[in-house]
């Protein structure tokens, strides 16, 4: 545990040294309040540091000790797991080091958290010059319930992609595409899930916050991340389409603990699947088709605010009408209601709603009982769904344009 403490200490450490560049954290008093609150969040986290999840235990140690077990690195040209090459390369690499890997793969987690914070706070900043509720973005962020969770506790590395995700909006709000187009790149080839936030990108090409050829970004990074894993004997074909080999990983069930749409349907009622599943990929599609038209009809009136509403109800309304849909899909969605929040006050609300969803779903895994039925969260979502829409349909005041 020791070593566990102080990978703590250096993260806190870093986070300090990140509000400090920032310009957060630049007073001795706001030095202090900033350095105690990351002593805290650390804290917090080593609390649970020792928590195995069933994730842990049948999963993740068995493919750290999988590379142990085959050199390393060079174990990366045989197929393990059902994660892809980039997340693979960690824990190749902790397979040399001697500490347990749980608290590496909890560490990596947890740095991630701190990416994530940040990059929730630059989200701010784009809206609001105002030290104080960029440093509370920060910090809600990194207390938020479920990022708490999902990498301390659980030692899930949802932080990684969302990371990226968060930063790919940043650099799109803030007129940089090919960096946007990278993070968003480097999202999705840590995790599938990032292909939630991707269709958005469709609305900032109305917007011409990104150009048609700054995709091509996309594949060259994609490709880059598969390089490593095909000079230690991975086909070259095989690291590129890993993700179409994985695709039966995701179930059959419409719904695994998920606050989507599926959540409406009585526990144990007799439905037809298949139609359902076709059903829900039809309204989802048809939703973005209704969504693309509208900001393309306003494309010429499309501002930061606008994409930054669309950019939630992107992440949030695809994985609540798409069928399959696992308890913690709803990640990006959770820490970009903070951002949204301290940007547009009159919604609140959002972020409570969406991490109540979302942690009926954390307390169906880790406690193998439901505290309330998961249609709950996706009442609780529906509200959130319609706010959004009518908060797009709304025309900004005059003062909120003026500080865009």
């Amino acid at each position: 545990m020791t070593a566990a403490i102080f990978g703590l200490i250096l993260i806190a450490a870093m986070g300090l040294i990140i509000l400090y560049c920032e310009g957060l954290a630049n007073t001795p008093k706001r030095i202090i309040i900033c350095a105690l609150l990351l002593i805290i969040a650390m804290g917090l986290r080593a609390l649970v540091f020792y928590y195995r999840t069933g994730d842990y235990n049948d999963f993740l140690s068995r493919w750290v000790e999988f590379y142990r077990q085959s050199g390393g690195f060079r174990g990366l040209y045989q197929s393990v797991g059902n994660y892809n090459l980039p997340y693979l390369y960690f824990l190749a690499a902790f397979s040399y080091l001697d500490v347990p890997d749980l608290y590496l793969i909890k560490l990596l987690s947890v740095f991630f958290d701190l990416i994530l914070a940040w990059g929730i706070a630059r989200l701010v900043y784009i809206f609001k010059n105002d030290r104080s509720t960029i440093l509370c973005a920060f910090f809600v962020t990194l207390f938020l319930p479920t990022v708490y969770l999902n990498g301390a506790l659980w030692g899930q590395c949802d932080s990684i992609y969302a990371a990226f995700a968060i930063w790919s909006i940043v650099f799109a709000l803030s007129d940089r595409p090919v960096l946007s187009v990278i993070s968003i790149a480097l999202s999705f080839a840590f995790k599938l899930q990032a292909v939630f936030l991707m269709p958005v990108f469709l609305i900032y090409i109305f917007a011409k916050k990104i150009r048609w050829p700054h995709l091509l970004a996309f594949p060259a990074t994609y490709i880059v991340t598969a390089l490593p894993a095909v000079m230690c004997g991975r086909p070259f074909k095989d690291a590129i389409l890993l993700y179409f080999n994985q695709a039966e990983t995701v179930g059959t069930s419409l719904n695994y603990n998920s606050p989507s749409i599926f959540a409406f349907i009585p526990w144990g009622a007799e439905v037809n699947e298949a139609v359902l599943k076709e059903l829900g990929i039809v309204v989802a599609f048809l939703f973005l088709f209704l969504l693309f038209a509208h900001c393309y009809i306003r494309r010429s009136t499309l501002d930061n605010r606008s994409l930054l509403i669309c950019s939630m109800i992107v992440v949030l309304a695809v994985p609540y009408l798409l069928p399959h849909m696992h308890d913690r899909y709803f990640y990006i969605s959770d820490v970009l209601s903070v951002a949204l929040a301290f940007v547009l006050p009159a919604l609140s609300f959002v972020p409570v709603l969406v991490s109540f969803a979302s942690l009926l779903g954390y307390h169906a895994y880790l406690r193998l009982r439901f505290l309330l039925p998961m249609s709950y969260g996706a009442a609780a979502l529906l509200i959130v769904l319609i706010a959004l829409l009518f908060s797009l349909l709304a025309k900004p005041s005059k003062k909120f344009k003026k500080g865009c």
